[in-house]
């Protein structure tokens, strides 16, 4: 099955304009390799799409948190709408694998790297956008981004949030450690322990240093069982 038409159907979205999807999968690796004309990759709808989601994140955030104030919601709607969050949002859509790559881009982990993932995740909304409406868009990012967004906040600002639980438990200082390195350079991994006192409460791993640390402290969460 061709790869757009697969990408189509693990979204639930048919694009009428084919073209706009291709775009959206395009990234500047790919379209300067192959000598495509200029503003062929997908900058200009990722600029677009992340518009059209932050305006989707804030209504909704609006309309389903009434009694906060403006500044919870805006810290709320940033952890939602980051880079991070993004990438993270796309594994459910295993976007990276659709991703047109120039070969250098490719062969050094891109269709891994968060920045990449969360501009294509954008620019697939902007193209939604542009070929169904702000209705279809919507739909879109209710269905795969705004979905259980405590559990979400737990996990995106899990760092934060275990620093605020140590503290107001008097379980003592938090200690990261990194444990271990493995793979090429272009696509490591990180291998993290969290201690807490002198106990060592858990590991994690990530493509970066801070992402397996993020991954620790939020297994650590969970086994001090801090709700979402």
């Amino acid at each position: 099955m061709d790869k757009q038409l697969e990408f189509q159907q693990v979204i639930g979205y048919e694009f009428h304009d084919a073209g706009l999807l291709r775009q959206a999968l395009t990234h500047s690796s790919y379209a300067n390799e192959k000598r495509m004309r200029k503003h062929s990759d997908n900058e200009r709808l990722e600029f677009l799409g992340d518009a059209v989601l932050e305006i989707i994140t804030s209504e909704y955030l609006y309309h389903h948190y009434p009694d906060l104030p403006e500044g919870e919601l805006t810290k709320m709607r940033a952890s939602l709408v980051c880079e991070t969050a993004l990438a993270y949002c796309t594994k459910q859509l295993q976007l990276g694998e659709y991703l047109l790559l120039g070969r250098g881009e490719d062969q050094t982990g891109g269709r891994k790297r968060s920045s990449i993932l969360s501009d294509a995740l954008e620019a697939v909304i902007g193209a939604i956008y542009l070929d169904g409406g702000f209705a279809s868009a919507k739909e879109f990012i209710l269905k795969f981004i705004l979905t259980d967004i405590a559990h979400k906040q737990l996990f995106y600002d899990s760092k934060t949030i275990l620093q605020e639980t140590v503290q107001g438990r008097g379980l003592g200082a938090i200690r990261y450690q990194l444990s271990g390195e493995s793979g090429p350079d272009h696509d490591k991994i990180f291998e993290v322990e969290l201690w807490i006192g002198e106990r060592r409460t858990s590991s994690g791993e990530g493509h970066t240093k801070k992402a397996a640390e993020q991954d620790a402290a939020y297994k650590a969460l969970l086994k001090l069982k801090v709700s979402p």
